[in-house]
């Protein structure tokens, strides 16, 4: 879908000692005057006839300190009321705190980037916004804003038709509610054949935006009185003033339309902070007796407590650490023979054993692609920004690019090897990295794009993923996995470079994840579309895995590894439950599916650190979707309609690892192979 971010509704959201702009309600005064003290009591008399004075007075007591500003009448303002800010530029380096909002949102939502039968659906809403949002001098900020609220959206009876298939309002709700940016989304069916969808939001990340992948962190620029500010889902942008210590900020909407602002205050300078308390009353000293001491008088009152100061200094930089030590050379072990012991005489070094069934960890001489050519089912695209997926392959496995537009191929530490990330860490630091291509080791030419690249223009809300959000340990090295937002895809046209197209058989793996999936559409893997269009049953045959319930699904709440043959995901022969297909709650997923292309396909999967595989499905394809009509095109992180330049864009999340594609419908026992090699590679260890 298109980035589409929806706007925030009008409300005081923090206690505030600066003037507001733009919110009707929002409390600008300062705190209230401190109590003062309370007067200090008279000296006690002395006795009459008695030598002593009277008692000291008491002291008064320390005045109490202004209170935090506050507004009894402090409510959301109407919609009316949420001005635009007068923009007029400014430097926005500075730690800021939100002192107040007033947005409120209106007008047609647009559905056509997310794949709907409609164009758009009437939307209104009224938000929060809370936080902190940080621009640094290097042009880097950190946004620590929390929205939340709710909105409604009608949809018409001919926008249950989503990625081309027909969808009921749960249906749809399950998927919208990520795309669109929802913590929740409800959608009873309406009288008129539609449905009344109402949205909670609740999201930390692109301040003043709801967002289907908000942004914690990235890059800004300002031009004029705009800044824009870069995320996972694209740029937003805000028509902006600095006045002193003060910020205010209209975010740039028009579908829905937005109005009104956020207020916010730099640290590092006061807030009016409330008057000072008066001090206690001086005590009168109590009546003389024979030489009695005049009382003490009472204390000043304490003052009204000081506005919050500033932020302390930017930290500095820790040192750079030190370099990983090169571990030790593996020894001359014995070579794989055909049963993978090891040939005589040779003794393993330290690190160097060979693995169960001749393959091993990083280094191996075996890979699932050497697996599967043995099993006559060779792999035409191999992709992983993990290891080597050949035991001789020690080329390019991806590309990343840094914020300055200069770009750097990350290899693999050895042939057969685990990657090597520590140039790309070099490479890197003190910038944001994106991952531009992820290169096929096969030969065949397969390599998988961004959508949006100038190799695969797309459109203007598709970008590329960052490159170094998600690191983990595969075989004791550190690594990267392919980060899926909304808005990041990958693909290539391979139906002229070996690609299964028609009916041909094809068999496919990935490894993934279940710490990031979503019911967005779609995370896949595998066979698409050449012309990026929905074009009908059997045109797709892809991994999917993910929570998306309006088609297909497991058991449990997903996610699942599931089928999308277009037109529908499926865990099945049909579109219905399969209480076989179990939710995977595993960090390390292997995921399996072939098909024949006229009567059978399978389903498998399992945990990528340890164990075998379980069948989930194995049985006859779809009614309608035989025989199968695969064009050859390669996608990972996106269904086959995305995103063409005229719109849209991905909705979905998900984490890649490896994979790879055959020609040929593979046997239980490579696969069986393939996730022993798996589990050997050393997935989180």
């Amino acid at each position: 879908m298109r980035n589409r971010l929806i706007g925030l509704g009008c409300a005081v959201v923090l206690a505030s000692t600066m003037a507001t702009t733009g919110c009707k309600s929002s409390s600008n005064g300062g705190g209230a005057g401190g109590t003062g003290g309370s007067p200090g009591s008279g000296g006690r008399a002395g006795t009459v006839g008695s030598s002593g004075g009277g008692a000291n007075g008491n002291g008064g007591s320390l005045g109490s300190g202004g209170s935090a500003s506050t507004d009894a009448n402090s409510q959301p303002a109407d919609a009316g009321a949420c001005a635009n800010v007068t923009p007029c530029g400014g430097d926005v380096v500075g730690t800021w705190t939100v002192t107040s909002s007033c947005l409120h949102v209106t007008g047609e939502l647009d559905l056509m980037s997310v794949g709907a039968g409609c164009p758009s659906g009437p939307v209104t809403g009224s938000l929060q916004v809370i936080g902190t949002w940080t621009a640094n001098s290097n042009t880097t900020y950190t946004d620590n804003t929390v929205t939340s609220g709710d909105e409604q959206i009608t949809l018409a009876a001919s926008c249950l038709v989503i990625s081309s298939t027909p969808v009921n309002c749960d249906g749809a709700a399950n998927l919208l509610a990520s795309v669109l940016g929802y913590s929740e989304l409800n959608c009873p069916s309406a009288a008129s054949g539609g449905c009344n969808c109402s949205g909670t939001v609740k999201q930390t990340g692109t301040i003043g935006f709801v967002s289907m992948a908000p942004s914690k962190s990235g890059n800004y620029s300002t031009s004029g009185n705009v800044v824009t500010i870069s995320g996972d889902s694209g740029d937003t942008q805000y028509s902006y003033c600095v006045s002193g210590n003060t910020m205010t900020m209209t975010p740039q909407s028009s579908r829905p339309t937005m109005t009104g602002a956020i207020v916010l205050q730099r640290s590092g300078s006061s807030g009016s902070g409330g008057a000072t308390g008066s001090g206690g009353q001086v005590s009168s000293g109590g009546t003389t007796g024979g030489g009695g001491q005049v009382g003490s008088g009472g204390k000043s009152g304490a003052g009204g407590a000081t506005g919050s100061g500033g932020a302390g200094g930017a930290t500095g930089q820790a040192g750079a650490g030190g370099k990983i030590g090169s571990g030790g050379t593996t020894g001359s072990g014995g070579t794989s023979s055909s049963g993978g012991t090891a040939a005589s005489g040779g003794t393993s070094g330290a690190g160097g054993a060979t693995g169960s069934g001749g393959t091993s960890g990083a280094g191996g001489t075996t890979g699932p692609c050497d697996i599967y050519a043995a099993a006559n089912t060779p792999c035409v695209a191999a992709h992983s920004v993990v290891r080597a997926l050949y035991g001789a392959y020690s080329g390019k496995l991806y590309q990343v690019r840094r914020s300055d537009n200069t770009t750097k191929d990350i290899l693999t530490l050895a042939a057969g090897g685990i990657a090597d990330t520590a140039p790309e860490d070099t490479f890197c630091a003190g910038s944001t990295c994106v991952l531009t291509v992820v290169y096929d080791q096969s030969g065949k030419g397969n390599d998988l794009w961004y959508q949006g690249s100038t190799q695969v223009p797309a459109s203007t809300s598709s970008s590329p993923a960052k490159a170094t959000t998600d690191s983990v340990t595969v075989g004791g090295h550190k690594v990267y996995s392919v980060y899926i937002s909304p808005g990041n895809c990958y693909w290539h046209d391979g139906s002229a470079s070996g690609m299964p197209t028609g009916a041909q058989p094809e068999g496919m793996y990935m490894v993934t994840s279940s710490r990031h999936a979503n019911a967005g559409c779609c995370f896949d893997y595998g066979n698409s579309e050449t012309d990026r269009s929905a074009d009908g049953s059997g045109a797709m045959d892809s991994l999917n895995f993910s929570t998306t319930t309006a088609w297909g699904t497991g058991a449990g709440s997903g996610p699942w590894v599931m089928a999308d043959l277009e037109y529908g995901l499926f865990a099945q022969g049909n579109n219905g439950k399969n209480s076989s297909d179990p939710t995977q709650t595993a960090p390390f997923v292997t995921a399996v599916l072939k098909n024949n292309g006229t009567t059978e396909y399978a389903l498998k999967g399992g945990d990528a650190t340890s164990g075998s595989l379980t069948t989930y499905y194995k049985g006859a394809l779809p009614g309608g979707w035989s025989p199968m009509k695969k064009q050859g095109a390669l996608i990972l992180g996106c269904g086959g309609d995305c995103c063409k330049p005229s719109g849209g864009a991905n909705a979905s999340s998900g984490i890649f690892f490896e994979g790879a594609i055959v020609i040929g419908y593979p046997t239980d026992a490579a696969e069986t192979a393939i996730q022993t090699n798996i589990v050997a590679a050393g997935y989180g260890k």
